[in-house]
């Protein structure tokens, strides 16, 4: 590695990491692989990100610093929080093998904290009440984090035609799919689901709200 001071050192391998990951997945991350990538001995990784969970830990904080961009968003509180969620899901399609660790590790770095500021602000412009703001911005970040992770491990996967055909096969033992079976045999749209989806949240949202803080469109 060249000279580089302590955190820019641990950037680099941190970012080398990711790129492991990306390439080869989660369970290529070694701290051996990870020295390999670098061109270093694995022992000397040790000193700038610790053990492997450390180095876990350190790729969420390199995930999360991705989004801050996306939380000094401008504009109103609306346009704030479709920016966050968007740049969250666009982030699960960037990096979907280490994407899950955002969901599965604590993430209390200054990055995380100004996220969560982030949103918490959003949520206080849009008048929601001190006391349910903790709860909402939970609501919003499981919903894009969930909804992410669903997309990218597969599980939420086109319209298969075995499902359709089990489904009718079923005939009274599946009455809910034998009603929707139109709309189950055509292929879903992941990106209008989303932003319907958000399009709900913020609803909610408005729910708690002061009346004079309407949502802009889209």
């Amino acid at each position: 590695m060249a000279e580089l001071g302590v955190e820019a050192r641990r950037r680099e391998i941190l970012t080398a990491a990711l790129a492991l990951a990306d390439e080869r997945g989660l369970d290529a991350l070694s701290m051996r692989a990870v020295a390999a990538r670098v061109g270093v001995t694995p022992m000397a990784l040790y000193p700038y990100v610790g053990n492997k969970d450390a180095l876990l830990d350190g790729l969420v904080d390199l995930l999360l610093a991705e989004l801050l961009p996306a939380a000094v968003t401008p504009g109103a509180w609306d346009v704030r929080l479709r920016a966050i969620a968007h740049a969250g899901r666009a982030l699960a399609h960037r990096h979907p093998a280490a994407y899950p660790l955002l969901l599965s590790r604590p993430a209390i770095t200054p990055d995380a904290v100004r996220l969560v500021d982030a949103l918490y602000g959003a949520l206080l412009d849009a008048g929601v009440p001190p006391a349910q703001v903790p709860r909402l911005e939970r609501l919003v970040s499981t919903y894009v984090l969930g909804y992410a992770v669903g997309e990218i491990t597969g599980r939420f996967a086109p319209a298969d035609p075995r499902r359709h055909a089990r489904a009718e096969a079923a005939g009274d033992s599946a009455p809910s799919h034998r009603e929707l079976s139109g709309v189950l045999a055509q292929p879903p749209d992941w990106d209008a689901e989303f932003t319907a989806g958000l399009d709900d949240l913020l609803q909610v949202i408005l729910n708690h709200a002061a009346p004079s803080r309407p949502a802009h469109a889209p």
